[in-house]
């Protein structure tokens, strides 16, 4: 019986899921798509206040459904994210006349805030170092710069 070794380390689902989600900008798309589906979901609200604007309200499904579907374009396919964000803002503007205020304004308010957070995405941009990490590269920095110092002029 044969025994392979793995190149690599197996990781995790966790850590799988970490490494996915730090090559795109998900918490942009994840919330363009949940602000879609909230107003997707206040189009079937059984309250007198419900606006319907257009054919029959087909606006008031289709810019939402649309969301959705850039929401998880952003997810799945990050190159194109300028693309998807500018029409997910659009989008997400013009529901406040289609589709019930924005979905009572969370919907819209979501989704505006998930496009400009996929707008804004850097993704070639190096990971930012704490504070803590900073003062302890410069304390050190700064103690090899007296130690050489010290021994120079001896």
């Amino acid at each position: 019986m044969l025994i392979t070794v793995p190149d690599r380390p197996h990781r995790g689902p966790r850590l799988a899921f970490r490494g996915w989600r730090a090559r795109r900008p998900f918490w942009g798309g994840l919330l363009l798509a949940l602000g879609g589906g909230e107003i997707l979901l206040t189009e079937k609200a059984s309250l007198k206040v419900v606006l319907h604007i257009g054919m029959q309200g087909l606006a008031g499904y289709l810019l939402p459904a649309l969301m959705v579907l850039l929401g998880l374009l952003i997810l799945f396919n990050p190159s194109q994210r300028l693309f998807y964000s500018i029409t997910g803002i659009l989008l997400s503007l013009g529901t406040w006349l289609t589709s019930n205020l924005g979905g009572f304004f969370i919907g819209l308010l979501l989704g505006a805030t998930g496009s400009c957070l996929s707008f804004g995405w850097l993704p070639d941009q190096a990971p930012r170092i704490s504070r803590r990490k900073r003062r302890k590269q410069a304390g050190t920095s700064t103690r090899s710069l007296t130690a050489e110092g010290a021994e120079g002029a001896v």
